[in-house]
């Protein structure tokens, strides 16, 4: 009896149908055909002893194909509901990656698939049809379960999805209601969990747990650590929507749009500005340094790419023109230049190319770079403090390749997107582009030098 109804139903669903429909019996090849359906189908009614009239009534509420419990279950759509109200057989978790699948467009999994670039094999990443098709394959490599939802539910944040974020997290909390009960302990774990999660505040891992203050105050990690009591890591807050200004500015003219791209995704508010002359880089920098938003954001970023002389005095777009101190520049932004952006972090990542002519170099008093402490240990330079300086210096002829690309900006932008999504500090996320740049020029060494200092008295996670 079964076999008769179970092919009129799958000769009546269209293909994606039939997807959904596979997935939600628990298999993990949805690209199959309609006769394997009904194989599986029948399969898992073979297991059920009084529930397979339940089982298939549920499916089609959950693919909402009402006609066909009306048609050839000889039900309706209210009648099913009420029957699950007190029990269910089709997977909570199933049904909410399936509702999550329908609800996404073209453009949501375009942006999951490029942030997702590393982890989904490419010639599974080049056929991706639908969000199934990417929950299928971080399934099948362990980064996606039913009690492991956390980085779909950043992801979603990442591509602006805040509703479907919030249906994962309820999802999650209804999960630990189940496995710990909903004693008192345990609700207030809960509300703080969510309120990490709407704010886009960080944690490391499901287990870590995070109190958000105002920006510029403490904020504290509580991790669990066995054997270890709590432990107490300061981190500076992100939480601010923009979480500040991101200055770009592209004196090669190269790749402004990468960046820009990169630190939107990161939640800044970006201002970018190619082909500038030295008088209106500096114009610009102090505009920005002046700005009153600072003391309503969490941080500060300055993308700088240039030719340089000596590496450390950058040039405009005419390289016969006197140099700007990198030191300057520094120095416009720190506590005592720019008081809103005191106790907040302020990163800086420079690209410049070094041309060979010596000149006399202008520009503002500045700070030499011992100032800077390199083991992030600030002693006596509070006004330079909370400064992460990432500096890559290359060789000027590598402009002349056509469609030049830095080597550094490229790892830089993939780093970051990656850290995002992982919740990785900053200084594990600096630590990856130096392996790629070093990667990258060990077959010339000195083609490229990257240098890192900070100042940075929490952990930072962008």
């Amino acid at each position: 009896m079964f076999g008769d109804i179970i092919s009129q139903i799958t000769d009546e669903l269209s293909t994606d149908e039939c997807k959904r429909l596979f997935y939600l019996c628990g298999a993990l090849q949805t690209d199959t055909c309609t006769s394997n359906l009904r194989s599986v189908l029948h399969s898992v009614l073979c297991r059920m002893t009084n529930t397979d009239h339940v089982f298939l009534t549920e499916l089609m509420l959950r693919i909402k194909r009402y006609d066909l419990l009306r048609d050839v279950l000889s039900t309706s759509k209210g009648t099913v509901e009420g029957m699950l109200e007190n029990s269910r057989v089709v997977s909570e978790y199933r049904v909410l990656m399936a509702d999550v699948s329908e609800d996404m467009d073209t453009n949501d999994l375009k942006s999951l698939t490029f942030l997702l670039r590393d982890t989904l094999p490419k010639h599974k990443a080049q056929h991706i049809q639908s969000f199934l098709d990417i929950v299928v394959e971080l399934e099948k490599v362990e980064q996606l379960s039913s009690d492991k939802t956390d980085r779909i539910e950043h992801l979603m944040r990442s591509i602006h999805r805040a509703d479907l974020a919030k249906r994962i997290r309820h999802y999650q909390q209804k999960v630990l209601n189940t496995k710990q009960g909903t004693s008192p302990a345990v609700k207030q774990q809960l509300n703080t969990t969510a309120s990490v999660s709407s704010s886009f505040d960080i944690s490391s891992s499901s287990s870590v747990f995070c109190n958000a203050q105002l920006c510029g105050k403490r904020t504290a990690v509580q991790k669990d650590t066995p054997g270890v009591c709590s432990q107490q890591i300061e981190v500076y807050s992100m939480q601010t929507d923009p979480r500040g200004v991101c200055l770009i500015i592209d004196c090669i003219g190269t790749q402004t749009d990468v960046l820009e791209k990169t630190f939107t995704l990161l939640g800044f508010q970006v201002m970018k500005h190619k082909l500038l002359s030295l008088r209106d880089v500096m114009s610009v920098l102090m505009d920005v340094a002046r700005q009153r938003d600072h003391y309503s954001s969490c941080a500060f970023i300055c993308c700088l790419i240039s030719r340089s002389r000596r590496s450390s005095h950058l040039l405009d777009t005419d390289r016969h023109r006197t140099g700007l101190n990198l030191d300057t520049i520094r120095h416009l932004f720190t506590a005592d230049s720019s008081p809103g952006l005191a106790g907040k972090p302020k990163l800086f990542f420079i690209q410049t190319y070094d041309v060979s002519e010596p000149q006399r170099c202008v520009g503002f008093r500045g700070h030499d770079d011992g100032d800077l402490e390199t083991d992030g240990r600030a002693r006596s330079v509070p006004t330079d403090a909370d400064i992460f300086w990432s500096h890559c210096s290359s060789q000027e002829k590598q402009l002349k390749t056509p469609e030049h690309q830095s080597v550094y900006l490229n790892a830089l932008t993939s780093a970051l997107h990656d850290g995002h999504i992982r919740r990785t500090h900053l200084l594990d996320v600096h630590t990856a582009v130096n392996r790629e740049v070093f990667k990258h020029d060990s077959p010339c060494p000195g083609s490229s030098v990257l240098k890192l200092r900070h100042t940075l008295r929490k952990n930072l996670y962008l």
